[in-house]
């Protein structure tokens, strides 16, 4: 015996059947996925088919300018110092590298300099357990063994620190008063 046929309401809603969802999501997504690529398509065929003959954005020039690179960076420590005026380069003569460092307070000054100008990068901060200026204890045994042996390191390099701090265009002199300033520091 069959009976009357009793309703599903799933059936009866066919618009939250699990199976027209799903379609209709898929779909959906066929859809949009298409449209893009069309939508790109569009684009780039109104985009190629101009001519850039004539563009001034596409000349030589400003190709190379758009291309060239920001910045750069060289950092050649054999490379001398950069020129200076005439004016400036008589008034900072160096004297001759065998001469002795003179004891005056100009000497104190170009030491001061020097340090400020090159040694400061590591003995201002310690980098790379270099003596900071002014540390007393940090100094103590190095001004121990003598200003010759602290004046030899300085200027042949010793552990991580190169020959003159690293800039070989300093004069000997210089160097050695730089010395003298970081030694007077620590006292």
């Amino acid at each position: 015996m069959t009976g009357p046929h009793h309703a599903d309401p799933i059936e009866q809603n066919i618009e939250t059947h699990p199976l027209k969802l799903a379609a209709g999501i898929a779909v959906g997504a066929v859809a949009l996925i298409v449209g893009i690529i069309l939508l790109v398509q569009f684009a780039v065929g109104a985009y190629a088919s101009r001519s850039l003959k004539d563009d001034p954005a596409m000349s030589d020039a400003a190709v190379a300018k758009r291309l060239a690179p920001v910045a750069a960076l060289a950092i050649d420590p054999n490379a001398p110092p950069a020129a200076a005026s005439p004016a400036a380069t008589a008034v900072a003569a160096a004297p001759p590298a065998n001469a002795p460092a003179p004891k005056t307070a100009q000497a104190a000054a170009s030491g001061k300099s020097t340090f400020d100008a090159v040694c400061t990068a590591c003995h201002g901060t310690g980098v790379a357990g270099a003596p900071k200026v002014g540390d007393r204890t940090a100094w103590a045994p190095r001004v121990k063994s003598g200003k010759d042996a602290l004046y030899a390191s300085a200027l042949h390099g010793k552990g991580t620190m190169p020959p003159k701090g690293g800039n070989p265009a300093l004069s000997d002199a210089d160097v050695k008063a730089a010395v003298d300033y970081m030694v007077a520091a620590a006292k």
